[in-house]
This record gives structure tokens, sequence and C-alpha cells, in this order.
């Protein structure tokens, strides 16, 4: 039996720069391909690499795109649409902040950035559908978040109509992503109003279960927030569509613990790690989603407080490749056993 989960691959955002290899899509690729990598996750914001526009409404431009990643070996896993997401839905503490992901004519203007915003993820759908492609990942935002600690008491009916609010954001973008064949995979992740498994269970509730509303698993998320990663594919696998291999640690002190004191990232208690340097189990991990039939790409995210990111990617390919599971299609006591028919099983039974 082939290999269920497929991989390795390699999200470019964090790699994408003005300097050689690093800033065209065909050098880029070349270069994860030389490290291993069989995929790439595309970040559909940086032109340097990708040309949004072109891919919605030039076919011919996506068949380039795609010859190229091919002609190195290397297969589109997923387009992403994280910091465009972000800005469907923004508290106004985080305007500020947030502006950096929008193009500078919206700064200063959240109404018209989140229209924009919007026409992005939709655009993202399209382009994913032209690639042939099956799902994109991204953010929901945050309406909520601000308020996740519950002092000040919170007034009554705020988180509910907070999550109301992103539903309806939402929900007709899903439905373009229906149209498309497509899936959005959200990634669990804190500073998102969805940071976990109790307030993704408020979303999908406030969404009616759109069936394109799917997770991102990153499990370096969880393990800083101190949760059971693997009880959670448990939970949810059925709507884990993409997977995102990265590392964390937590490591509290009589100083800090999982809010790390605003500490900067070397000096949180909380923080994440290049992969394998960390604390998750990923031989585990690994293992429960084969078990429960998961057939995506295994995509490393490199974020690092330490390591340099190159050599983060070059150790991440082979990381990858060493916990892909080739599913057995034995049993490991078939040499035991023996022909039985219905009489047999029967008398074995005292029938």
């Amino acid at each position: 039996m082939t290999n269920l989960i497929k991989g390795p691959a390699l999200f470019l955002a964090q790699f994408v720069s003005d300097e050689a290899p690093f800033n065209s899509l065909p050098t880029i690729v070349k270069w994860a391909a030389d490290l291993g990598y069989k995929g790439v996750q595309i970040p559909a914001w940086d032109a340097r690499i990708f040309n949004l526009d072109k891919a919605v409404s030039n076919q011919s431009y996506c068949d380039e795109i795609s010859a190229v990643c091919a002609s190195h070996g290397i297969t589109i896993t997923e387009l992403s649409v994280h910091l465009q997401s972000q800005l469907v839905a923004v508290h106004p503490a985080y305007d500020t902040a947030f502006d950096a992901f929008a193009p500078t004519h919206l700064h200063g203007k959240p109404d018209e950035r989140q229209t924009w915003a919007v026409d992005q993820v939709i655009k993202v759908a399209k382009a994913s559908q032209n690639f042939g492609l099956t799902g994109a990942v991204g953010f929901t935002g945050s309406l909520a978040f601000p308020y996740m600690y519950p002092w000040p008491q919170r007034p009554a009916g705020l988180i509910e109509e907070a999550f109301s609010e992103l539903a309806r954001r939402w929900k007709p973008i899903l439905d373009v992503y229906d149209e498309a064949g497509v899936d959005l995979a959200f990634e669990i992740h804190p500073s998102e109003d969805v940071f976990d498994g109790t307030t993704f269970d408020r979303f999908l509730d406030a969404l009616d279960n759109h069936p394109r509303c799917k997770i991102l698993y990153d499990p370096s998320h969880f393990l800083l927030q101190q949760m059971d990663y693997l009880a959670f594919i448990d939970i949810y696998h059925e709507r884990i569509s993409a997977f995102h291999v990265k590392d964390a640690e937590f490591n509290p002190t009589g100083r800090q613990g999982v809010y790390s004191g605003y500490s900067d990232w070397t000096d949180r208690a909380a923080r994440f790690r290049s992969l394998g340097d960390g604390q998750v189990d990923f031989t585990s991990i690994f293992s429960r989603l084969t078990q429960y039939g998961f057939d995506g790409w295994a995509v490393l995210e490199w974020e690092c407080c330490l390591k340099h990111p190159e050599q983060g990617a070059a150790e991440g390919a082979p990381f990858i490749a060493d916990h892909i599971i080739r599913r057995t299609d034995k049993a490991f006591d078939d040499f035991a056993g023996g022909t039985t028919d219905k009489a047999s099983l029967r008398k074995m039974m005292g029938f």
C-alpha cells in the first residue's frame, strides 16, 4: 500500500526574500527540491514569487507555475491566504499592527481593508480551482481574542455575538469555496478567535457545520497551550485537511508559564523550535493521522527562536520523510492464521 500522508513539503512564506535563490518561484522551488522536498505551500500574498490576480484570471499562468514546480519534482500542496484572511476580522485593538498586512493605501481604513481582504480570500478559492487544488489554508481573524481572559468580567453575550459576527463574515466566503470545490483549513492559532477545540466548535456551530470549514493541524500551538494534541486528532480528524509540521517547547519556571511574561521569543517559557529540537511527539502524531486515514501533505512550517532557517529547512525534509508511515495491508500475525468457514467458527464457540 502506498503512503497515505504525502511529503515532505515546505511552506515557503518564511523563506522568500529579495536575495537569490529565494526571490523567484523557479529558484526557490529548485532550492527546496534539492533539499529533498516534494511539495511547496505557496503564500498567495508575496508578489516576488506569485501573482494572485493572474492565477485567478489566466489559466495559462497557473499551468506555467505548475510546470515550473513539476520540472523539479515538486507539487503545489495548497495556496496560503494567512495574511489576507487575518484581515477579514480584526479587533480595533489590532488595527494598527495588522495594517502591515494590507497595501499602504488601505492603512488606517479598516472597512476598506476588510473589503480588500474578503476579495483576496475569494480569489484564492478561484486560483486554487485553476490549479486543480482541493484545499487552501488560512486564519479566521479575531474579534473576541482581547477578551480571552475572563477578567474584567465579560458582559453576557459578548463572546456569542463575536462568533456570530465571525460566522456572518465567513459564511458567504465559504459558500464561494464550496462552489469552487475547495476546502478552507483554518490554522488553530492563538490571537485568532479560533485557537483551540472549544473555539473551533463555537465557530463551526455558528457556521451551521459548513462542509468547507476545515482545520489546519499544527501541534506546536497546542503544546504551547498545554493541550492534548493527540486527543485533538481523535476528536477532530474528520475536519483535519491540512498539516503543518512545526515544533515547540514549554519550559515553565518560577517566573513564567504559558503567557511567558511578554518576554522575547528566546526568553519565553513557551517558544517555537526548529523541527526535531522541541518537545512535540511527531512519531505519535504521524501514527495517529495515518490511523485515521489522513492523506494530505506534511508541510514544514519553519519557525525557531534559535536556529537559522536554512539549517531548519535542510534538517526538516529528512525528518518528515523518516516519520511518514507506509501503511501496511497485512496483519502482523497473518502467518499464524488459517482458513475458516462458518461451521468451524460455530464449532469453536461450542454451537
